[in-house]
Protein backbone atom coordinates (compact mmCIF):
# COMPACT_ATOMS: atom_id res chain seq x y z
CA UNK A 1 0.00 0.00 0.00
CA UNK A 2 1.09 3.61 -0.42
CA UNK A 3 2.60 4.77 2.86
CA UNK A 4 2.74 8.37 3.93
CA UNK A 5 4.22 9.85 7.14
CA UNK A 6 1.73 11.02 9.70
CA UNK A 7 1.02 14.74 9.53
CA UNK A 8 1.50 15.04 13.27
CA UNK A 9 4.83 13.21 13.18
CA UNK A 10 5.96 15.52 10.40
CA UNK A 11 4.95 18.62 12.34
CA UNK A 12 6.71 17.40 15.46
CA UNK A 13 9.93 16.86 13.56
CA UNK A 14 9.58 20.25 11.94
CA UNK A 15 9.11 21.95 15.31
CA UNK A 16 12.18 20.20 16.68
CA UNK A 17 14.18 21.46 13.75
CA UNK A 18 12.86 24.96 14.34
CA UNK A 19 13.93 24.86 17.98
CA UNK A 20 17.44 23.83 16.97
CA UNK A 21 17.63 26.50 14.30
CA UNK A 22 16.31 29.03 16.77
CA UNK A 23 19.47 28.66 18.80
CA UNK A 24 21.51 30.01 15.92
CA UNK A 25 19.22 32.27 13.90
CA UNK A 26 16.98 35.26 14.36
CA UNK A 27 13.35 36.09 13.75
CA UNK A 28 13.81 36.44 10.00
CA UNK A 29 14.66 32.73 9.74
CA UNK A 30 11.57 31.82 11.75
CA UNK A 31 9.33 33.89 9.50
CA UNK A 32 10.80 32.29 6.38
CA UNK A 33 10.30 28.83 7.84
CA UNK A 34 6.63 29.49 8.67
CA UNK A 35 6.05 30.86 5.18
CA UNK A 36 7.57 27.70 3.68
CA UNK A 37 5.43 25.54 5.94
CA UNK A 38 2.33 27.29 4.67
CA UNK A 39 3.37 26.65 1.05
CA UNK A 40 3.75 22.93 1.78
CA UNK A 41 0.32 22.89 3.42
CA UNK A 42 -1.17 24.46 0.31
CA UNK A 43 0.55 21.84 -1.88
CA UNK A 44 -0.78 18.98 0.22
CA UNK A 45 -4.29 20.44 0.13
CA UNK A 46 -4.12 20.65 -3.65
CA UNK A 47 -3.17 16.98 -3.81
CA UNK A 48 -6.12 16.09 -1.59
CA UNK A 49 -8.52 18.07 -3.77
CA UNK A 50 -7.67 16.29 -7.04
CA UNK A 51 -7.46 12.65 -8.04
CA UNK A 52 -4.64 11.93 -10.43
CA UNK A 53 -4.71 9.51 -13.35
CA UNK A 54 -1.33 8.79 -14.93
CA UNK A 55 -1.04 8.65 -18.71
CA UNK A 56 2.01 6.49 -19.43
CA UNK A 57 2.45 7.04 -23.16
CA UNK A 58 5.09 7.92 -25.77
CA UNK A 59 4.40 11.54 -26.67
CA UNK A 60 7.52 11.43 -28.85
CA UNK A 61 9.36 8.84 -30.89
CA UNK A 62 8.32 6.07 -33.25
CA UNK A 63 5.21 5.06 -31.27
CA UNK A 64 3.75 8.52 -30.81
CA UNK A 65 1.05 8.22 -33.51
CA UNK A 66 -0.48 5.08 -32.03
CA UNK A 67 -0.24 6.57 -28.55
CA UNK A 68 -1.89 9.79 -29.74
CA UNK A 69 -5.02 7.81 -30.67
CA UNK A 70 -5.17 6.21 -27.23
CA UNK A 71 -4.73 9.63 -25.61
CA UNK A 72 -7.55 11.14 -27.68
CA UNK A 73 -9.87 8.50 -26.27
CA UNK A 74 -8.65 9.14 -22.73
CA UNK A 75 -9.05 12.90 -23.05
CA UNK A 76 -12.53 12.60 -24.57
CA UNK A 77 -13.64 10.48 -21.61
CA UNK A 78 -12.03 12.98 -19.24
CA UNK A 79 -14.04 15.80 -20.82
CA UNK A 80 -17.28 13.86 -20.29
CA UNK A 81 -16.40 12.49 -16.85
CA UNK A 82 -14.04 14.96 -15.12
CA UNK A 83 -14.81 13.93 -11.52
CA UNK A 84 -14.86 10.94 -9.21
CA UNK A 85 -15.66 10.75 -5.50
CA UNK A 86 -16.79 14.37 -5.78
CA UNK A 87 -13.30 15.58 -6.76
CA UNK A 88 -11.85 16.73 -10.08
CA UNK A 89 -9.65 14.29 -11.98
CA UNK A 90 -6.26 15.49 -13.19
CA UNK A 91 -4.48 13.75 -16.06
CA UNK A 92 -0.75 13.49 -15.34
CA UNK A 93 1.33 12.70 -18.43
CA UNK A 94 4.46 10.56 -18.35
CA UNK A 95 6.25 10.67 -21.71
CA UNK A 96 8.28 7.48 -22.13
CA UNK A 97 9.39 8.80 -25.55
CA UNK A 98 9.09 5.36 -27.24
CA UNK A 99 12.44 4.68 -25.53
CA UNK A 100 13.05 1.39 -23.74
CA UNK A 101 15.88 3.03 -21.81
CA UNK A 102 13.62 5.72 -20.36
CA UNK A 103 10.31 3.95 -19.78
CA UNK A 104 11.13 2.60 -16.31
CA UNK A 105 12.27 6.00 -15.01
CA UNK A 106 9.15 7.68 -16.41
CA UNK A 107 6.98 5.06 -14.70
CA UNK A 108 8.71 5.86 -11.41
CA UNK A 109 8.06 9.58 -11.93
CA UNK A 110 4.33 8.89 -12.29
CA UNK A 111 4.33 6.88 -9.07
CA UNK A 112 6.12 9.73 -7.27
CA UNK A 113 3.41 12.10 -8.46
CA UNK A 114 0.92 10.01 -6.47
CA UNK A 115 -1.32 8.88 -9.31
CA UNK A 116 -4.15 6.55 -8.35
CA UNK A 117 -4.21 4.56 -11.60
CA UNK A 118 -1.96 4.50 -14.68
CA UNK A 119 -3.26 4.17 -18.26
CA UNK A 120 -1.04 2.77 -21.05
CA UNK A 121 1.41 2.34 -22.54
CA UNK A 122 1.10 1.95 -26.27
CA UNK A 123 3.09 -1.21 -27.19
CA UNK A 124 3.49 -4.16 -24.87
CA UNK A 125 7.25 -3.60 -24.62
CA UNK A 126 6.93 -0.15 -23.05
CA UNK A 127 4.15 -1.39 -20.77
CA UNK A 128 6.27 -4.29 -19.56
CA UNK A 129 9.14 -1.94 -18.75
CA UNK A 130 6.90 0.05 -16.41
CA UNK A 131 5.16 -3.00 -14.99
CA UNK A 132 7.54 -3.82 -12.11
CA UNK A 133 7.53 -0.19 -11.01
CA UNK A 134 3.75 -0.14 -10.75
CA UNK A 135 3.64 -3.56 -9.07
CA UNK A 136 6.19 -2.58 -6.42
CA UNK A 137 4.31 0.65 -5.66
CA UNK A 138 0.95 -1.17 -5.79
CA UNK A 139 -0.40 1.31 -8.31
CA UNK A 140 -3.02 -0.26 -10.62
CA UNK A 141 -2.40 0.09 -14.36
CA UNK A 142 -4.67 -0.50 -17.35
CA UNK A 143 -3.27 -1.43 -20.75
CA UNK A 144 -5.23 -0.04 -23.67
CA UNK A 145 -4.00 -1.83 -26.80
CA UNK A 146 -1.05 -3.84 -25.47
CA UNK A 147 -1.87 -7.52 -26.01
CA UNK A 148 1.11 -9.47 -24.64
CA UNK A 149 -0.33 -12.00 -22.14
CA UNK A 150 2.80 -11.79 -19.96
CA UNK A 151 1.84 -8.26 -18.91
CA UNK A 152 -1.14 -9.27 -16.78
CA UNK A 153 0.07 -12.73 -15.81
CA UNK A 154 3.27 -11.33 -14.28
CA UNK A 155 1.68 -8.38 -12.50
CA UNK A 156 -1.47 -8.54 -10.34
CA UNK A 157 -1.70 -4.75 -10.62
CA UNK A 158 -1.98 -4.66 -14.42
CA UNK A 159 -5.26 -5.09 -16.30
CA UNK A 160 -6.26 -4.30 -19.88
CA UNK A 161 -9.34 -3.35 -21.90
CA UNK A 162 -8.21 -4.95 -25.17
CA UNK A 163 -8.51 -8.70 -25.56
CA UNK A 164 -5.31 -10.71 -25.89
CA UNK A 165 -4.49 -11.88 -29.41
CA UNK A 166 -5.51 -15.50 -28.96
CA UNK A 167 -9.01 -14.47 -27.86
CA UNK A 168 -9.74 -13.48 -31.46
CA UNK A 169 -8.99 -17.01 -32.66
CA UNK A 170 -11.68 -18.27 -30.32
CA UNK A 171 -14.20 -15.75 -31.70
CA UNK A 172 -13.31 -16.53 -35.32
CA UNK A 173 -13.94 -20.23 -34.70
CA UNK A 174 -17.35 -19.48 -33.21
CA UNK A 175 -18.18 -17.37 -36.24
CA UNK A 176 -17.18 -20.17 -38.61
CA UNK A 177 -19.16 -22.83 -36.79
CA UNK A 178 -22.19 -20.95 -35.48
CA UNK A 179 -22.76 -18.33 -38.21
CA UNK A 180 -21.27 -19.84 -41.36
CA UNK A 181 -22.20 -23.35 -40.19
CA UNK A 182 -18.92 -24.76 -41.42
CA UNK A 183 -17.20 -27.56 -39.51
CA UNK A 184 -13.87 -27.50 -41.37
CA UNK A 185 -11.40 -24.75 -42.19
CA UNK A 186 -7.96 -23.99 -43.57
CA UNK A 187 -5.38 -22.13 -41.50
CA UNK A 188 -2.85 -20.15 -43.53
CA UNK A 189 -0.09 -18.85 -41.26
CA UNK A 190 3.47 -17.55 -41.28
CA UNK A 191 6.07 -20.12 -40.28
CA UNK A 192 7.90 -19.53 -36.96
CA UNK A 193 5.69 -16.58 -36.04
CA UNK A 194 4.57 -16.65 -32.40
CA UNK A 195 1.55 -14.45 -33.01
CA UNK A 196 0.28 -16.55 -35.91
CA UNK A 197 0.95 -19.78 -34.02
CA UNK A 198 -1.03 -18.65 -30.96
CA UNK A 199 -3.94 -17.42 -33.04
CA UNK A 200 -4.01 -20.58 -35.15
CA UNK A 201 -3.89 -22.82 -32.10
CA UNK A 202 -6.74 -20.99 -30.40
CA UNK A 203 -8.84 -21.10 -33.58
CA UNK A 204 -8.16 -24.80 -34.14
CA UNK A 205 -8.79 -25.82 -30.54
CA UNK A 206 -12.08 -23.93 -30.36
CA UNK A 207 -13.38 -25.21 -33.70
CA UNK A 208 -12.46 -28.76 -32.73
CA UNK A 209 -14.30 -28.44 -29.40
CA UNK A 210 -17.41 -27.07 -31.12
CA UNK A 211 -17.46 -29.89 -33.66
CA UNK A 212 -16.92 -32.55 -30.97
CA UNK A 213 -19.72 -31.03 -28.87
CA UNK A 214 -22.09 -31.50 -31.82
CA UNK A 215 -21.57 -35.26 -31.42
CA UNK A 216 -22.57 -35.07 -27.78
CA UNK A 217 -19.06 -35.92 -26.65
CA UNK A 218 -19.34 -39.41 -28.15
CA UNK A 219 -16.72 -38.81 -30.83
CA UNK A 220 -13.11 -37.71 -30.31
CA UNK A 221 -11.55 -36.03 -33.33
CA UNK A 222 -7.99 -35.00 -34.18
CA UNK A 223 -7.08 -31.42 -35.06
CA UNK A 224 -6.25 -32.42 -38.62
CA UNK A 225 -9.77 -33.74 -39.11
CA UNK A 226 -11.20 -30.22 -38.86
CA UNK A 227 -8.28 -27.97 -39.89
CA UNK A 228 -5.76 -28.15 -42.70
CA UNK A 229 -2.71 -25.96 -42.06
CA UNK A 230 -0.63 -24.35 -44.81
CA UNK A 231 2.47 -22.32 -43.93
CA UNK A 232 4.48 -19.64 -45.70
CA UNK A 233 7.77 -17.88 -45.07
CA UNK A 234 8.00 -14.33 -43.75
CA UNK A 235 7.82 -11.76 -46.56
CA UNK A 236 5.99 -14.05 -48.98
CA UNK A 237 4.09 -12.19 -51.71
CA UNK A 238 3.46 -15.06 -54.13
CA UNK A 239 1.20 -17.72 -52.61
CA UNK A 240 1.14 -20.05 -55.60
CA UNK A 241 2.74 -22.91 -53.63
CA UNK A 242 0.23 -22.57 -50.80
CA UNK A 243 -2.59 -22.41 -53.32
CA UNK A 244 -1.50 -25.69 -54.89
CA UNK A 245 -1.14 -27.33 -51.49
CA UNK A 246 -4.68 -26.32 -50.56
CA UNK A 247 -6.05 -27.57 -53.88
CA UNK A 248 -4.25 -30.91 -53.54
CA UNK A 249 -5.07 -31.57 -49.89
CA UNK A 250 -8.56 -30.22 -49.30
CA UNK A 251 -11.95 -30.79 -50.87
CA UNK A 252 -14.97 -28.61 -50.25
CA UNK A 253 -13.33 -26.46 -47.56
CA UNK A 254 -13.91 -22.81 -48.32
CA UNK A 255 -13.01 -20.99 -45.07
CA UNK A 256 -9.43 -19.74 -44.64
CA UNK A 257 -8.30 -18.29 -41.31
CA UNK A 258 -5.37 -15.94 -41.97
CA UNK A 259 -3.78 -14.30 -38.87
CA UNK A 260 -1.45 -11.86 -40.64
CA UNK A 261 -1.02 -8.17 -41.43
CA UNK A 262 -3.07 -6.46 -44.15
CA UNK A 263 -0.27 -6.43 -46.73
CA UNK A 264 0.25 -10.19 -46.46
CA UNK A 265 -3.49 -10.84 -46.43
CA UNK A 266 -3.99 -8.84 -49.63
CA UNK A 267 -1.21 -10.77 -51.39
CA UNK A 268 -2.70 -14.11 -50.33
CA UNK A 269 -6.23 -13.19 -51.41
CA UNK A 270 -5.02 -11.91 -54.77
CA UNK A 271 -2.99 -15.09 -55.36
CA UNK A 272 -6.07 -17.22 -54.70
CA UNK A 273 -8.70 -14.93 -56.23
CA UNK A 274 -9.89 -17.62 -58.66
CA UNK A 275 -10.68 -20.04 -55.84
CA UNK A 276 -14.00 -20.09 -54.00
CA UNK A 277 -12.53 -19.17 -50.61
CA UNK A 278 -13.76 -17.04 -47.74
CA UNK A 279 -10.89 -15.36 -45.88
CA UNK A 280 -11.11 -14.45 -42.19
CA UNK A 281 -8.45 -12.28 -40.58
CA UNK A 282 -7.77 -10.48 -37.31
CA UNK A 283 -7.53 -6.90 -36.11
CA UNK A 284 -4.05 -6.73 -37.67
CA UNK A 285 -5.82 -6.25 -40.98
CA UNK A 286 -5.50 -2.46 -40.94
CA UNK A 287 -8.73 -1.14 -42.46
CA UNK A 288 -7.37 1.74 -44.54
CA UNK A 289 -4.64 -0.40 -46.08
CA UNK A 290 -7.05 -3.24 -46.80
CA UNK A 291 -9.60 -1.01 -48.52
CA UNK A 292 -7.19 1.34 -50.29
CA UNK A 293 -4.50 -1.13 -51.36
CA UNK A 294 -6.57 -4.26 -51.87
CA UNK A 295 -8.11 -5.13 -55.22
CA UNK A 296 -11.49 -6.73 -55.84
CA UNK A 297 -9.99 -9.85 -54.29
CA UNK A 298 -10.61 -8.46 -50.77
CA UNK A 299 -14.36 -8.09 -51.40
CA UNK A 300 -16.23 -10.36 -49.02
CA UNK A 301 -13.28 -10.81 -46.65
CA UNK A 302 -14.01 -10.79 -42.92
CA UNK A 303 -11.90 -9.99 -39.90
CA UNK A 304 -12.21 -9.57 -36.15
CA UNK A 305 -12.18 -6.17 -34.52
CA UNK A 306 -12.60 -4.75 -31.04
CA UNK A 307 -14.73 -1.81 -32.15
CA UNK A 308 -17.03 -0.87 -35.00
CA UNK A 309 -18.89 2.43 -35.14
CA UNK A 310 -21.98 0.72 -36.58
CA UNK A 311 -22.28 -1.69 -33.65
CA UNK A 312 -24.15 -0.41 -30.60
CA UNK A 313 -22.94 -3.00 -28.14
CA UNK A 314 -23.93 -0.95 -25.07
CA UNK A 315 -25.53 2.41 -24.33
CA UNK A 316 -22.00 3.72 -23.81
CA UNK A 317 -21.17 2.88 -27.43
CA UNK A 318 -23.69 5.54 -28.46
CA UNK A 319 -22.49 8.05 -25.85
CA UNK A 320 -18.91 7.65 -27.07
CA UNK A 321 -19.76 7.93 -30.76
CA UNK A 322 -21.96 11.01 -30.27
CA UNK A 323 -19.27 12.75 -28.19
CA UNK A 324 -16.58 11.81 -30.69
CA UNK A 325 -18.50 13.20 -33.66
CA UNK A 326 -19.46 16.35 -31.75
CA UNK A 327 -15.75 16.96 -31.24
CA UNK A 328 -14.28 15.78 -34.54
CA UNK A 329 -17.15 16.06 -37.04
CA UNK A 330 -20.27 14.09 -37.92
CA UNK A 331 -18.44 12.01 -40.52
CA UNK A 332 -15.53 11.16 -38.22
CA UNK A 333 -14.98 7.45 -37.55
CA UNK A 334 -13.32 6.52 -34.24
CA UNK A 335 -10.43 4.09 -34.25
CA UNK A 336 -10.08 1.03 -32.05
CA UNK A 337 -7.39 2.82 -30.05
CA UNK A 338 -9.62 5.81 -29.33
CA UNK A 339 -12.55 3.65 -28.21
CA UNK A 340 -10.29 1.56 -25.97
CA UNK A 341 -8.65 4.66 -24.46
CA UNK A 342 -12.14 5.93 -23.64
CA UNK A 343 -13.01 2.64 -21.92
CA UNK A 344 -9.74 2.49 -19.96
CA UNK A 345 -10.28 5.93 -18.42
CA UNK A 346 -13.87 5.13 -17.46
CA UNK A 347 -12.88 1.80 -15.96
CA UNK A 348 -10.25 3.54 -13.84
CA UNK A 349 -12.83 5.98 -12.50
CA UNK A 350 -15.32 3.22 -11.83
CA UNK A 351 -12.76 1.24 -9.81
CA UNK A 352 -11.67 4.32 -7.82
CA UNK A 353 -15.30 5.19 -7.12
CA UNK A 354 -16.12 1.68 -5.91
CA UNK A 355 -12.99 1.51 -3.76
CA UNK A 356 -13.85 4.86 -2.18
CA UNK A 357 -10.19 5.67 -1.56
CA UNK A 358 -7.94 6.98 -4.36
CA UNK A 359 -4.81 6.09 -2.37
CA UNK A 360 -5.68 2.42 -1.77
CA UNK A 361 -4.18 0.70 -4.82
CA UNK A 362 -5.04 -2.78 -3.59
CA UNK A 363 -8.71 -1.93 -3.10
CA UNK A 364 -8.89 -0.20 -6.48
CA UNK A 365 -7.40 -3.22 -8.23
CA UNK A 366 -9.72 -5.64 -6.46
CA UNK A 367 -12.74 -3.59 -7.54
CA UNK A 368 -11.40 -3.55 -11.08
CA UNK A 369 -10.99 -7.31 -11.49
CA UNK A 370 -14.38 -7.93 -9.89
CA UNK A 371 -16.24 -5.87 -12.51
CA UNK A 372 -18.87 -7.80 -14.41
CA UNK A 373 -20.16 -6.55 -17.77
CA UNK A 374 -18.90 -3.02 -17.31
CA UNK A 375 -20.59 -0.95 -20.02
CA UNK A 376 -17.85 0.24 -22.37
CA UNK A 377 -17.83 1.78 -25.82
CA UNK A 378 -16.28 -1.48 -27.05
CA UNK A 379 -18.91 -3.66 -25.37
CA UNK A 380 -19.67 -5.11 -21.96
CA UNK A 381 -16.34 -5.87 -20.27
CA UNK A 382 -15.70 -8.42 -17.55
CA UNK A 383 -12.15 -8.87 -16.26
CA UNK A 384 -10.92 -12.31 -15.27
CA UNK A 385 -8.56 -12.97 -12.36
CA UNK A 386 -5.55 -12.10 -14.53
CA UNK A 387 -7.05 -8.74 -15.46
CA UNK A 388 -7.77 -9.76 -19.07
CA UNK A 389 -11.16 -8.83 -20.52
CA UNK A 390 -13.90 -11.21 -21.53
CA UNK A 391 -15.89 -9.19 -24.03
CA UNK A 392 -17.64 -9.35 -27.41
CA UNK A 393 -15.60 -9.68 -30.60
CA UNK A 394 -17.07 -8.12 -33.74
CA UNK A 395 -16.67 -9.73 -37.17
CA UNK A 396 -16.81 -7.15 -39.98
CA UNK A 397 -17.13 -7.83 -43.71
CA UNK A 398 -15.86 -5.92 -46.76
CA UNK A 399 -18.98 -5.05 -48.74
CA UNK A 400 -18.81 -2.75 -51.78
CA UNK A 401 -15.51 -1.37 -50.52
CA UNK A 402 -16.87 -0.57 -47.05
CA UNK A 403 -16.73 -2.29 -43.69
CA UNK A 404 -20.00 -3.61 -42.31
CA UNK A 405 -20.56 -5.57 -39.08
CA UNK A 406 -21.79 -9.09 -39.74
CA UNK A 407 -21.52 -11.02 -36.49
CA UNK A 408 -20.76 -10.48 -32.82
CA UNK A 409 -19.17 -13.34 -30.94
CA UNK A 410 -20.53 -12.99 -27.42
CA UNK A 411 -18.27 -14.29 -24.66
CA UNK A 412 -18.83 -17.56 -22.93
CA UNK A 413 -17.68 -17.33 -19.32
CA UNK A 414 -14.50 -19.26 -18.73
CA UNK A 415 -13.42 -19.02 -22.40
Amino acid sequence: MKKYNSIYRGLAMALCLVMILGCFTGCATWDNFVAGLKDEDVLQEEKKETIRIGVFEPLRGTDRDGAAAEIRGIELAHELYPEVLGKPVELVYGDNQSDVNKAEAVAAELVNKQVSVVLGSYTSTLSLLGSDVFKTAEVPAIGITCTNPILTKSNPYYARVCFIDAFQGNAAAKYVYEYLQESKAIVLREKDNDYAAAMAQQFTTKLLSLVEASYGGQVELSETSVVYTAEYEKGTTDFTAQKEAIQNNTTGIKVVFLPADAKTAIAAMESMADMDLLFIGTNRWEVDELLNSGSEAVEGARFTTVYDSHSDLTDMSTVFLNAYRAKYGQDAVPSNEEALGFDAYRMALEAIGQAGDPENGYAIMQKMISMHEFAGATGAITLNADGDPIKPVIIVKVTDGQMEPEYTAEPVWGN
